[in-house]
């Protein structure tokens, strides 16, 4: 089969790394035998520019990690569109991950940690999208928002999870400080990686950007998509990726800010409530909560 992913949102909504109460298609993919053509629906976050700036770093400095960039164009009615090769493979996600995908997961993601910072500075790219310096603002904004929790089943146990998730936000000293070292890829689904029976290779970076290796490996163990049938192995997934103690230390930091964010999608009136079973909402105000302490 060949792919560059399944369609936005799946069944966890919006993943696409900004914080956002609706669920949003970002791009259309069709395919030849040998390309997959990315048209956007919306680009006004520059959203073409990030992708193409993206996969020309990754053929350059880590050729393998994702399509290579073929061309660019622009639809009679002014849509942009992004040309790359099409890859072969099964995205993951249906399934928990055998050790040798979490393996291949984890090595494809360091990859894009260890491209140079001197070139991800040379293409331009800025922060990406809810980045760490600007996603804890944002999300303790959201989360200050009033929310009807009617339709909850335990409408009492996400009010404490959002209470206390406001609290730890508002806490000096709760998040490391951003360290904009690194190649961050933002959607982190298991959907967007491919898996060809030996390797992994990543999809989708219209959201890409600078950022910290630690706040992204924290995104990745975080994703609902990857936690929903225990698809990833937290821990397995973070040996896997290999980082230093230290930013290990520091992933472990972030983790709650993930958990939180998906709390916020998951609340009623936002595309993620809507998307899953009643119950999914209270189950992540549980692991706020526990990773808070």
């Amino acid at each position: 089969m060949g792919a560059t992913g399944r369609g936005e949102g799946g069944e966890v909504g919006d993943g696409g790394g900004h914080v956002s109460g609706a669920v949003t298609r970002t791009h259309d993919v069709t395919f030849t035998a040998s390309e997959a053509r990315k048209r956007y629906v919306s680009w006004c976050r520059g959203e073409p520019d990030r992708e193409w700036a993206c996969l020309t770093l990754l053929a350059r400095h880590a050729p393998g990690v994702a399509p290579r960039p073929l061309r660019r164009e622009t639809d009679p009615d002014g849509t942009p569109v992004v040309v790359m090769e099409r890859l072969d493979g099964e995205p993951l996600g249906d399934r928990p991950l055998t050790a040798a995908q979490t393996a291949a997961l984890g090595a494809v993601v360091r990859q894009t940690y260890d491209v140079p910072l001197a070139a991800v500075l040379d293409a331009g790219l800025p922060e990406r999208l809810a980045g760490p310096t600007t996603l804890p603002r944002d999300l303790a904004a959201w989360l200050a928002e009033p929310h009807d929790l009617t339709p909850l089943r335990d409408a009492g146990l996400v009010a404490r999870a959002v209470g206390r998730a406001r609290e730890w936000l508002a806490t000096p000293g709760a998040l490391p400080r951003p360290r904009l070292t690194a190649l961050g890829v933002s959607d982190r689904k298991p959907a967007n990686a491919l898996w060809d029976g030996v390797h992994c290779r990543l999809l989708d970076f219209e959201d890409s950007g600078r950022s910290d290796p630690a706040f992204e490996l924290a995104d990745q163990v975080e994703h609902l998509a990857g936690r929903l049938d225990d698809v990833v192995d937290p821990r397995a997934l973070a040996d896997a990726v290999g980082l230093a103690p230290p930013d290990r230390e520091r992933a472990e930091r972030y983790r709650p800010l993930w958990a939180t964010f998906w709390l916020a999608l998951l609340l009623p009136g936002h595309g993620g409530f809507a998307r899953n079973p009643l119950g999914t909402t209270e189950w992540q105000a549980e692991h706020v909560l526990a990773l808070i302490g």
